[in-house]
């Protein structure tokens, strides 16, 4: 597959920052700093002192696996919902019109109360669709979600703090959010590929922040400010965070949202466990609440609601028959 390679990465493009004293208080300002600065360029960062345990990791990614190599009679009775929740199979997600259909496989859900009740007050939220072929897997993927969240609630400080704003800026309306989570299963991809065919076709993020815990597969390609494409291997004990389109608009674009894509090319599967952290529907994305009401943003506002329904309706084919 020459038409996917990518250069080995610089580690200065990449930075890691260890949000561990962001975490704990003990120096929030200098953790800041970091994220600030990586945010700048592209928007990408790996993250040490996340806090998410080895064994929560683990077991998401034991139940993420059986589900996957269940059959498709079994997938298919937790069907993707009109309310994006369950099982979107090969083939109905794609990131650009002329693209093919990438050939990943992903199993979504998204914030439920402590009784497992979710609101169902907005098109991309409702009930989480759980399979009873896999029992672990309700509880596993519940918990990596707060654990995951947790990380992006310090994150979002982090970067209010760099841009200097209240330290809870970022985190005024999270108390239902719009957050999705998904298992993301990518299978071994053909060395016969046709030249724009891939896990996932370049494209950059629809919302506010995703933090992806990779398996030690690799696959993930990064655009650089060239227009190269570099490889962001999997690093021990990190997870790699990237600035959403949301986040971009909202800081009037000096929080970069870069192209990456996937290809496995592994000659094996490959699992990602991503957290797509948005907040709640109604959420004004407003560069002016960043930089003062006389500044002047290249998009008018828009709501984090409204936004993320547009993006969604042509990224995915399955909602076509809902639009």
């Amino acid at each position: 597959m020459a038409y996917a390679t990518a250069k080995s990465m610089d580690a200065n493009v990449i930075p890691v920052v260890d949000i561990t004293e962001l975490r704990d208080g003990t120096n929030p300002r200098e953790v800041a700093k970091q994220l600030h600065a990586a945010s700048q360029g592209l928007g990408f960062i790996y993250v040490k002192g996340h806090g998410i345990p080895t064994a929560a990791i683990e077991a998401a990614r034991s139940a993420a696996y059986q589900f996957f190599r269940a059959s498709d009679e079994q997938k298919s009775t937790v069907t993707i919902s009109a309310r994006h929740r369950g099982w979107l199979s090969q083939g109905q997600s794609k990131m650009t019109d002329d693209a093919p259909a990438d050939l990943k496989e992903s199993f979504l859900w998204g914030y439920q109360d402590e009784h497992g009740h979710t609101v169902q007050d907005h098109p991309l939220r409702g009930t989480n669709q759980w399979p009873e072929f896999v029992p672990a897997l309700e509880n596993s993927a519940v918990e990596y979600f707060e654990y995951a969240h947790d990380v992006a609630h310090h994150l979002m400080r982090g970067f209010a703090i760099g841009l200097e704003l209240a330290e809870d800026f970022f985190l005024q309306q999270v108390q239902r959010p719009l957050s999705r989570a998904s298992f993301v299963y990518y299978p071994a991809q053909p060395a016969d590929s046709s030249e724009n065919q891939f896990g996932v076709a370049p494209h950059t993020d629809f919302g506010v922040l995703t933090v992806l815990c990779q398996d030690d597969t690799g696959g993930l390609q990064v655009q650089d400010v060239h227009g190269d494409w570099i490889h962001a291997p999997p690093i021990e004990d990190t997870l790699i965070v990237n600035v959403g389109d949301l986040l971009c608009r909202w800081t009037d674009g000096e929080y970069k949202s870069t192209p990456h894509r996937v290809v496995n090319s592994s000659g094996r599967e490959r699992m990602s466990l991503v957290l797509a952290f948005d907040p709640e529907p109604d959420t004004p994305i407003d560069a002016t609440h960043v930089f003062g009401a006389n500044h002047q943003p290249k998009e008018p506002p828009i709501s984090c609601g409204d936004y993320l329904i547009w993006r969604f309706g042509k990224a995915f084919s399955y909602r076509e028959a809902d639009s």
